[in-house]
């Protein structure tokens, strides 16, 4: 599988990357999931402390112990369970951070780790705080390199101006279109961008039809998705292209985006997407037919 530079570092993340939120905690089937992702040449894992309160840093250490100088382990910090487990808070301080970085080195059973995240983030937290914990990690040896997961342009732009940031997780898919207004601005910074829900819960799946809600999709209603859709399954897909390579092949036909973060709750599901993803790319035709179909919507908060 194709590798891509991640921001101006030396971590070069498979195209599609496991989101492994979605793997469970039966240890024996979120192991299954994983080694079938190596096998499909996925080299990248993203993990957080908060799924399953450390549970999934724990398998996903477990499985890639043996491997590990041969993965991208990336992880997220920021949200604070209490301690009953029944809830979070959100705490993006240097020393909740420096706690919490010794919590999930030791559940990944690894001495470093390749991408540290902030999950999430306010335009109010003190971000000169949050940036020295990361750059005091860095410089220690236990992670390599640090990025941000956030879909808020007010954010974005701070620590891209602020730190040495190499990532941004947005969610990006052909029916959230927000994240291209501020691409160029990211890319001019040499940082690239990782995408998560890029199938938009299934709707741009092969199994579109049995996900559309009366809610619809963001902006979307149910009726403008199922005539959107439609005229994608009409117009594109055929034999030789699904929904779910067109909709990967989108993601990944805009140079910012270095990886695809697909979560996947089957070993079936790991190889569709790892097909899709090694699939042709996107011709000039496909791309300006789907940007046509689809709405260029911006973010409307957060400014």
């Amino acid at each position: 599988m194709k590798k891509n530079r991640l921001g101006n570092s030396d971590l070069y993340v498979s195209a599609l990357g496991l989101g492994c939120m979605s793997l469970g905690t039966d240890e024996k089937h979120a192991q299954e999931i994983i080694y079938a992702a190596l096998e499909e040449g996925i080299n990248y894992f993203d993990t957080a402390d908060l799924y399953d309160v450390g549970a999934n840093e724990e398998i996903v250490g477990k499985a890639l112990k043996d491997v590990r100088d041969q993965v991208i382990i990336a992880t997220k910090v920021g949200n604070r369970w209490n301690k009953n487990h029944s809830g979070w808070s959100w705490d993006p301080s240097k020393k909740y951070i420096k706690e919490a970085v010794k919590e999930s080195l030791k559940r990944l059973q690894t001495d470093y780790i390749d991408l540290y995240q902030l999950h999430g983030g306010n335009i109010e937290d003190n971000i000169e705080d949050t940036i020295e914990a990361f750059e005091e990690l860095k410089s220690e040896g236990i992670i390599r390199y640090y990025g941000i997961s956030s879909i808020r342009p007010n954010v974005i732009r701070e620590y891209i101006e602020k730190s040495s940031i190499i990532s941004i997780m947005m969610q990006y898919s052909l029916l959230d279109r927000r994240p291209e207004e501020i691409f160029p601005f990211i890319k001019e910074h040499s940082v690239s961008v990782v995408t998560r829900g890029p199938l938009a819960k299934g709707l741009l799946s092969e199994k579109w039809t049995s996900k559309l809600s009366e809610k619809g999709y963001l902006e979307y209603s149910h009726q403008e998705l199922h005539d959107l859709l439609s005229s994608i399954q009409n117009k594109l897909v055929s034999e030789n292209r699904s929904m779910t390579e067109l909709a990967l092949q989108f993601n990944l036909a805009n140079d910012t985006v270095a990886s695809i973060i697909a979560g996947a709750s089957s070993v079936k599901q790991v190889r569709i997407n790892a097909q899709a993803t090694r699939s042709d790319s996107l011709n000039e035709d496909e791309r300006k037919i789907l940007l046509t179909l689809t709405k260029e919507n911006i973010y409307k908060e957060h400014r």
